[in-house]
């Protein structure tokens, strides 16, 4: 056969052998190198983590969280991805930013506290999730327990109702003579009023009394220690969350106008103005959230990791805001703390 010439009549289907033989032999080809390409591409995947926080940011605890990614070696941009939502404050704004972040498809989702696990844990229930802190998530029904949490939710507690009556003795301490303390709350976020309730058993067997002090953020603020001074309270213990912390300076000058001491759950409260704060470091709960999250990314399932609680806790005093308040701190006091900023 003359090169350049076929026997292959049209609509006959019939080709020479050595011509079907090379038709396979490219069809194996291309074959191959597409099963390749995808093979490729799906090792090339970078890991994508979402990260959703009720209050404003990035801040001092997201940081901690990157720095915690980056001692596991992980680099922005090269061996993972980051999707931030921050809901400003506006917890409402939270079911569809959870939404947007589970469009996205992430491996994992970084959340903190109730409002934001909750919105996350409504969008989904197969994608992974990662409390940076939490107050009593068996209590809020996000997990079974501590040591299985089973579902896709797990991460570290921050032991915050187990600590309310240790903060109202330091109150007594600080202030002789203590009858009546102020219990300052978030009426927008339903894991507070059971805090409260707390604080109102842990008083009674200190002879104290709580009076509530409901706040709308952050309007709420002045009227509430208004109030407090009215009520004669000695001291005003701040059930953190996320809205608290980010108007923590507002907390801060309106407890010095009105001379009140108050005593937070963690050191951050403190640049803000108040005096003292009992509890766990929570830019470093951010920074072992990130183990959590590496653990997952290399095949560990939410159900079976346990729920981490603080291993330590941290006493700290802020002498300026004592000196602002006109409060002598005792010694023995200020021996025992962690930390005198």
């Amino acid at each position: 056969m003359a090169l350049g010439t076929s026997t292959m009549q049209p609509g006959s289907g019939t080709w020479p052998a050595e011509l079907r033989w090379l038709a396979l032999l490219l069809a194996i080809v291309c074959m191959s190198a597409m099963q390749g390409g995808a093979g490729a591409q799906t090792a090339a995947r970078t890991p994508l983590i979402g990260y959703l926080q009720e209050r404003a940011g990035p801040t001092e605890f997201d940081q901690a969280f990157l720095r915690g990614l980056h001692e596991l070696g992980y680099v922005e941009g090269k061996n993972f991805a980051i999707e931030y939502r921050w809901a400003e404050g506006k917890s409402e704004r939270l079911p569809a930013l959870a939404a947007e972040l589970v469009r996205l498809r992430p491996d994992v989702i970084v959340t903190a506290l109730f409002p934001a696990t909750k919105a996350a844990r409504d969008a989904t229930s197969t994608i992974p999730i990662v409390m940076a802190t939490s107050i009593d998530a068996v209590e809020e029904g996000l997990v079974a327990s501590l040591a299985r949490p089973g579902g896709n939710i797990t991460g570290l507690s921050l032991f915050s109702r187990e600590l309310i009556g240790k903060r109202l003795e330091i109150c007594q301490e600080l202030v002789p003579g203590l009858q009546r303390v102020g219990a300052l709350f978030n009426e927008g976020n339903p894991a507070n009023p059971p805090q409260v309730s707390d604080a109102k058993d842990a008083a009674a067997r200190l002879g104290i009394q709580v009076v509530p002090l409901a706040v709308r953020f952050p309007e709420g603020i002045e009227p509430a220690f208004a109030e407090a001074a009215r009520e004669r309270v000695g001291a005003v213990i701040i059930i953190s969350d996320t809205t608290t912390i980010t108007n923590r300076s507002q907390l801060g000058a309106a407890a010095l106008k009105h001379q009140i001491p108050t005593i937070f759950a963690n050191r951050a409260f403190l640049q803000g103005g108040g005096l003292m704060s009992y509890g766990p470091n929570v830019g470093d709960t951010y920074r072992r959230a990130a183990g959590y999250v590496d653990r997952i990314l290399k095949g560990a399932k939410p159900a079976d990791m346990p729920i981490e609680q603080p291993t330590k806790l941290e006493l700290v005093i802020n002498l300026k805001a004592a000196k602002a308040l006109g409060l002598a701190i005792r010694q023995s006091m200020l021996v025992r703390a962690d930390v005198v900023e």
